[in-house]
């Protein structure tokens, strides 16, 4: 199983960081190893405070749920499977899109967490990290669609 390394972490939030640019926003994106640990965290400029603890979570909860943040929302509204899972971990659990665990063969290698926009722009700027990391493991069947995010049946 791959490690990710803070050089690595690095890649994807400069990455990530980009695609925010392109797209005229400030964001906080976070990078988390297979146990949900930080590795690296990057707040832009102007981007929210409180977004810095809400994208570390998003990527916290993509690790320990083993799912992108976006698809436990649609779990988790009222009369759901999961309602109520977000008030569990003492409110560590974050049902907003912006959330994406990596992925190497099948297996949860770490997750990035982005968080200052709308989901949409969130989901965005994760999958950027997401492309990244593919590239760098030169990983070519990807557990992702390339598309967006907010088109996609897998969030």
């Amino acid at each position: 199983m791959i490690k990710i390394t803070l050089d690595v972490a690095k890649k994807l939030l400069k990455a990530a960081e980009r695609r925010a640019h392109e797209l005229g926003i400030s964001e906080v994106i976070s990078i988390v190893d297979e146990g949900g640990n930080l590795i690296a965290s990057h707040r832009m400029d102007d981007a929210a405070i409180a977004s810095i603890n809400i994208s570390k979570n998003k990527a916290w909860t993509a690790v320990s749920m083993k799912m992108p943040t976006l698809k436990l929302a649609k779990l988790s509204v009222p009369n759901a499977e999961l309602y109520g899972i977000n008030t569990t971990n003492h409110g560590r659990v974050v049902v907003i899109g912006g959330g994406i665990p990596l992925m190497k063969d099948g297996k949860i290698v770490g997750g990035v967490g982005v968080s200052g926009d709308t989901v949409a722009n969130d989901l965005e700027v994760a999958m950027a990290a997401v492309q990244m990391f593919e590239n760098v493991y030169g990983l070519t069947h990807s557990h992702y669609p390339h598309h967006t995010p907010h088109d996609s049946p897998f969030y």
